[in-house]
């Protein structure tokens, strides 16, 4: 039988020392109690910050960044439709944006009495319900989802972001695929000036570019981009007129053939309530989407089973 030097499998001696005290750490624990301590190193999350790869880094020092630059709740008071119509919800609702602060995040907030998961039925008692929370951008584990699961290749092809906000639709485009180019569409000036700010930082240059613009005035870029993204693009920032008249722009713009649509939620709840002249089946077709990829604990289940994608018939 070959054998090979230790140096064939440690990379360095650090990786020895480090390898030998682990062996002798897990001798010294008691042999009923070791199969209990293996589980728990199999399924912690507690070495998450060990294993992330430098992109996921990357994005994570991008959101300490804007989290700097930005109120809690992440809204701007140039978002006056928005904030209406966050407080005209039924049940009380704070924006709460899901690359900012995930969920071990919360919590520390909820721990040092920043924020809170619950509100107060009947004010000065001890019946409460919890908060309804919103987001306007995708979490880390939902853009992995989005490009290493849900789209294909995207070498040599033109993404299109509506209502790219932040950015981070476009961030982890950089640096999840191979996208050759990747445009975000704008309207608040406040917000193009923050994608700015980052991309310049991260030297993302080359490859992303903001569009400070009304995407109703963006014909040829979307009958010319291979991927449309739309997270919760219109309902809280136009009124329904102005999201009637935006949804028919993308519904006649939108026809390169082959094209992929992403969009949260479905193309049929955002247009459930329009009076809009958009017939379904004859533009696009749904394509199912594996949700079981991560494990429950993974990943938010309910977030992304509201990712849709669609391709141009």
């Amino acid at each position: 039988m070959r054998t090979f030097p230790c140096t064939a499998f440690c990379a360095n001696m650090e990786f020895c020392s480090a390898r030998r005290a682990i062996l002798q750490l897990l001798r010294t624990v008691a042999p009923a109690d070791l199969p209990v301590l293996l589980e728990w190193m199999r399924t912690t999350r507690d070495f998450d910050e060990f294993t992330q790869d430098n992109n996921d880094v990357m994005l994570k020092n991008i959101a300490e960044d804007l989290r700097k630059c930005l109120p809690l709740e992440t809204m701007l008071s140039s978002e006056h439709l928005a904030l209406q119509k966050i407080q005209q919800r039924p049940e009380p609702t704070i924006q709460v944006d899901a690359f900012l602060y995930d969920e071990d995040f919360i919590d520390s907030l909820c721990e040092e009495g920043k924020m809170s998961r619950n509100y107060c039925m009947v004010c000065g008692s001890h019946q409460t319900a919890p908060l309804g929370f919103v987001s306007h951008s995708f979490s880390l584990m939902e853009l992995k989802f989005i490009y290493h699961h849900v789209l294909p290749d995207l070498s040599g092809k033109v993404l299109v972001d509506v209502g790219s906000r932040l950015g981070t639709v476009l961030y982890g485009g950089y640096l999840y695929s191979s996208a050759l180019q990747l445009y975000g569409v704008e309207l608040n000036g406040d917000f193009c000036q923050l994608q700015e700010m980052i991309i310049k930082k991260y030297q993302f240059t080359d490859r992303i570019k903001v569009l400070h613009a009304d995407i109703c005035t963006q014909g040829s870029l979307l009958q010319n981009a291979d991927v449309v993204i739309m997270n919760n693009v219109f309902e809280y920032f136009l009124d329904e007129a102005e999201q009637a008249r935006a949804w028919e722009y993308i519904s006649h713009n939108v026809r390169k053939q082959g094209s992929l649509l992403v969009t949260v939620p479905s193309l049929e709840e955002s247009l459930s309530g329009l009076q809009v002249n958009i017939q379904l089946s004859p533009w696009v077709e749904q394509i199912p989407l594996n949700y079981d990829i991560y494990p429950e604990k993974d990943i938010d289940r309910e977030a992304v089973e509201q990712i849709h994608l669609y391709r141009i018939l």
